[in-house]
């Protein structure tokens, strides 16, 4: 055992104090420093004084930097930074659950249900039975596509939350909600078959992930309710080092699966669909920035684990969103397929790295 690591009671390894500030330290500076370059670069660079200053409230070089500031790139670093967060937290909790290293936020087909549900609104809100409300929502802008988004999740959350109270084995709830993803994805694919190039045109924009979607009325709902995502998983971090080693061995401690379970659903789809339904489908990020904490940290305790997650998640988000922008370039990449980019390389280095991911896990 790594002689920087001390074994705590549920005999998963815990950081040095010295190492585990050390760690946080890096990472928080790391994420302010991001923060900063972010709100420097874009279409218009603007130095890093005149960000501070216009930050401070203080009267800008041109009065337009104040604007781009204020009104663009704040809201829009601010909305990396928690969806970075929540969709990497998603993912912990998804791998510590069913305790599979490639498991993801999109593993219960939540995504898929939010990417629904936005697909029958731009894609289908011409006729049909619903035709009324699916237009309502279609005509409503953004916020037609959060609700349309969330409800979509919503929906897939019940099913998923009623079907985890008839299935005592993990793997089958894991293994439908993967073919629940396929289904969904297919009916997707079907009315995309049947729409209009126009309609085409704007589903894909949306699926391409953006946080420059988030504007500070948007931010009103978005950031309360990642919050409180973010806050309630710190209660279930001794319950989770618990089921590092089973659920035999979590029953044996008197822990009750069941009521966790659903716990641990519910945080993910909460995290997983707001951010769907505000940002758009983001891939990788809940996959693989889990793993890079773990690497971090050297320890799968989540009393470290969790925040050091969340940080690591802030900063890959920030950091595709920097490099989306492509920097003296006029032109923007989607976020979707910065993340893919960052989080698959990542995947296969710790693949090669560990030779078996599942190691993590107690396999």
């Amino acid at each position: 055992m790594n002689r920087k690591t001390t074994e705590n009671s549920a005999g998963v390894g815990l950081p040095a104090p010295s190492r585990l500030l050390k760690i946080y330290c890096g990472l928080a500076l790391a994420l302010a420093a991001l923060f900063c370059l972010d709100l420097m670069t874009g279409s218009v660079a603007i130095g890093p004084l005149e960000v501070v200053k216009i930050l401070l409230g203080g009267q800008a070089e041109k009065a337009s930097w104040a604007k781009i500031i204020w009104l663009f790139r704040l809201p829009k670093a601010i909305s990396a930074i928690l969806a970075g967060a929540g969709l990497a937290l998603s993912g912990l909790l998804m791998q510590t659950l069913f305790r599979n290293p490639l498991a993801g936020p999109s593993v219960l087909g939540i995504n898929a249900g939010a990417s629904l549900g936005v697909a029958l609104v731009v894609l289908a809100a011409g006729g049909g039975p619903a035709a009324g409300f699916l237009q309502g929502l279609a005509t409503g802008g953004k916020a037609g596509l959060v609700v349309s988004a969330a409800l979509g999740a919503g929906l897939v959350l019940g099913a998923i939350l009623a079907l985890a109270r008839r299935v005592s084995n993990v793997m089958t709830l894991l293994i439908v909600g993967i073919l629940a993803g396929f289904a969904i994805n297919a009916a997707v694919s079907v009315l995309i078959h049947f729409s209009v190039a126009e309609r085409i045109q704007a589903y894909i924009t949306w699926t391409f992930g953006s946080f420059a979607a988030v504007t500070w009325d948007d931010m009103m709902i978005f950031a309360p309710v990642t919050l409180a995502g973010l806050a309630a998983c710190q209660f279930v971090r001794k319950p989770l080092n618990g089921l590092l080693l089973g659920e035999n061995y979590a029953l044996s401690m008197g822990l009750r699966i069941m009521p966790l379970r659903i716990i641990t659903i519910g945080l993910t789809a909460l995290l997983t669909g707001t951010v769907t339904a505000f940002c758009g489908p983001i891939a990788f990020v809940g996959v693989a920035v889990p793993h890079m904490a773990r690497v971090a940290l050297d320890s799968s305790d989540h009393r470290v684990l969790l925040p050091a997650t969340a940080l690591c998640g802030a900063l890959v988000a920030l950091a595709a969103d920097l490099l989306a922008q492509l920097p003296g370039s006029q032109a923007v990449l989607p976020v979707n397929a910065v993340t893919a980019l960052i989080g698959a390389p990542v995947i296969v280095w710790l693949i090669l790295k560990r030779g078996n991911l599942a190691r993590t896990f107690g396999g």
